[in-house]
């Protein structure tokens, strides 16, 4: 039984504890927030024994394996170091910290005190990704030439949330545009070239952001992300001989079409009861259980390169978090 806490109660740990209950093998037994009474009223939901009123305490738990880390993104390169320091296995929200720098540092510390560390990129994990690797992989599709992939959704505009608010890690790139930006690199790799422009509102976060990503043997990546406007939240795989479309919401789909050189198609589905957040923990359950210090689907060296994706894409559009994006 591998017995996990949560850092930072808020809506996608909420997701995350109803797929953790799924799962024979694990159980929720620690619950941190700034709030106790929030920590408390959310272990009682969950079934969790220990509630502690601040983060720093939940590594002192009696009762503990593993922490998934759902603060805000700011949070993240602390709440992970502190994990780690004391000797406690870590799945961190993705992006797994504010730059490359962060994200070296909390992969140094777990290698130098052999934790266990692996970056809550769920839809690595999905049916649907692992299916579309395998099409691609079978030749189905052809030689591959490029993704196209977007994320959008309208914010309810609130500069005290973090979503507009810069001093919380605010902004489409980080928030909703790593999905795709994640897609190109796992099915295309690192690109030759980056070009990127965004819409910097009031607050100076991008609102809205377009990446063109170019690779060799012209090979193309087109991605975009807003939060100003519903998009399709579609995702396609271009080949020589057909295309995989990822049906919406793309990164948490559970559908996919393949459609083949002749015009006929095939859709493959993979339903579930849950969100879909199982898949990683169960990903961590085993690799726990077998002594490993890192995911092997992802990998702390893919963590590193997305996340220095995302600091290219924001060199290029000038966004800068000056309180994080300290380089010694």
């Amino acid at each position: 039984m591998t017995r996990w806490g949560i850092i930072g109660p808020g809506r996608i740990a909420h997701k995350f504890a109803q797929d953790l209950t799924q799962i024979a093998d694990a159980k929720l037994t620690a619950v941190a927030s700034r709030d106790l009474e929030r920590a408390q009223a959310f272990a009682q939901e969950y079934g969790a024994t220990f509630t502690y009123g601040s983060y720093e305490e939940i590594v002192n738990c009696p009762e503990l394996d593993v922490v998934y880390i759902a603060s805000p993104h700011i949070g993240h390169f602390e709440h992970t170091l502190l994990c780690l320091n004391a000797g406690i296995a870590v799945l961190c929200e993705k992006p797994f910290a504010m730059n490359t720098t962060q994200v070296n540092k909390m992969i140094h510390v777990a290698r130098e005190k052999n934790v266990f560390l692996m970056e809550a990129l769920w839809t690595r994990f999905l049916p649907t990704t692992l299916k579309t690797l395998e099409i691609i992989a079978s030749g189905a599709i052809g030689k591959l030439l490029g993704v196209k992939a977007d994320f959008g959704f309208k914010a309810p505009y609130d500069v005290t949330k973090r979503t507009f608010n810069k001093a919380l890690g605010g902004g489409a790139l980080l928030d909703i545009g790593i999905y795709p930006l994640f897609l190109s690199y796992l099915i295309l790799g690192k690109p030759a070239k980056i070009t990127a422009q965004a819409i910097l509102g009031e607050t100076k976060v991008d609102e809205s952001i377009g990446m063109i990503l170019t690779y060799d043997e012209g090979r193309f990546a087109f991605l975009d992300a807003t939060f100003m406007a519903e998009t399709t939240c579609e995702a396609f795989v271009y080949g020589e001989k057909g295309r995989i479309r990822i049906h919406p919401r793309w990164h948490e789909s559970k559908d996919l079409t393949v459609e083949y050189e002749d015009k006929t198609t095939e859709t493959f589905t993979f339903d579930r009861p849950t969100w879909g957040y199982q898949y990683e923990i169960e990903e961590v359950n085993a690799c726990l259980a077998e002594g490993k210090l890192e995911s092997a689907i992802w990998s702390l060296s893919d963590s590193i390169n997305l996340i220095s994706l995302l600091d290219a894409v924001r060199n290029e559009i000038g966004l800068v978090y000056k309180e994080f994006d300290i380089t010694e």
